[in-house]
């Protein structure tokens, strides 16, 4: 009979491993592209901006696309809903335990009525759904790939999610500390839904107790620099 030669186990490992490789570059690759496309349209003037939204959107899209994990595996599932609800409730008690300090130091501005209010922050909102999902979705889960510890890769994406809010003074150290402990209950739960309502609350709640000229109305990158919180805020403060 023929002699079958025996393949090492060294040459048997290693397509294995240059694919391992070549989607860890990926991840690496997809990080950096799309942190960069979101600083340059926090960092552009207005007008570019208007061009430069369009671009990242489409930018995003297309990383989500090209290493689709899996509706289930970015979170968006029926799995540990309710268990994890209680991260939603936990922040609409920090939202009125801030909007009692508020209201005694007399910084609480709301709207003028439930119209008024559902027409200022639906919009916002929706947008702090968007950003829950780039989070978890696009950051997480890369570096869940690339760092082995991910306590370590919770910790680096809330750091990228924080450096995106610079040179805000309240909202950078605000969601350092929230895209952290956002990260480790996805871990624990895997279900972005009670995320996504929690960080609606939070932000609203930031929005509404924090005066414009300290925040500058929330904005972050050259927007905040240029802002003129004096001229743009229109709130009422009760």
């Amino acid at each position: 009979m023929p002699k079958i030669k025996s393949i090492p186990a060294s040459n048997a490992l290693e397509p294995a491993q240059a694919t391992l490789s070549r989607g860890r570059r990926r991840d690496a690759i997809e990080i950096a592209v799309a942190y960069g496309i979101i600083m340059a349209v926090e960092w552009t003037p207005r007008l570019l901006q208007r061009v430069l939204w369009l671009v990242a959107a489409v930018g995003l899209a297309l990383i989500v696309w090209r290493s689709f994990d899996g509706w289930h595996a970015m979170g968006f599932r029926a799995a540990n809903f309710g268990r994890s609800m209680w991260i939603a409730a936990a922040a609409l008690v920090l939202a009125a335990v801030a909007f009692a300090i508020a209201a005694r130091m007399r910084t609480l501005h709301v709207p003028d009525g439930v119209l008024a209010f559902f027409g200022t922050y639906c919009a916002y909102a929706v947008w702090t759904g968007v950003q829950q999902f780039l989070l978890q979705g696009v950051f997480l889960l890369r570096f869940l790939r690339l760092i082995p510890r991910p306590a370590m890769a919770a910790l680096t994406a809330a750091a990228l999610f924080a450096t995106a809010h610079l040179p805000n003074p309240v909202l950078t150290p605000i969601t350092f500390i929230w895209g952290f402990a956002a990260c480790l209950l996805f871990l624990r739960y895997r279900n972005i839904y009670p995320l996504m309502i929690a960080h609606a609350i939070l932000g609203i709640t930031v929005a509404m107790t924090v005066p414009g000229p300290v925040d500058h109305n929330m904005r972050v990158g050259r927007g905040y620099l240029r802002c003129d919180p004096h001229h743009h805020v229109h709130r009422t403060y009760r």
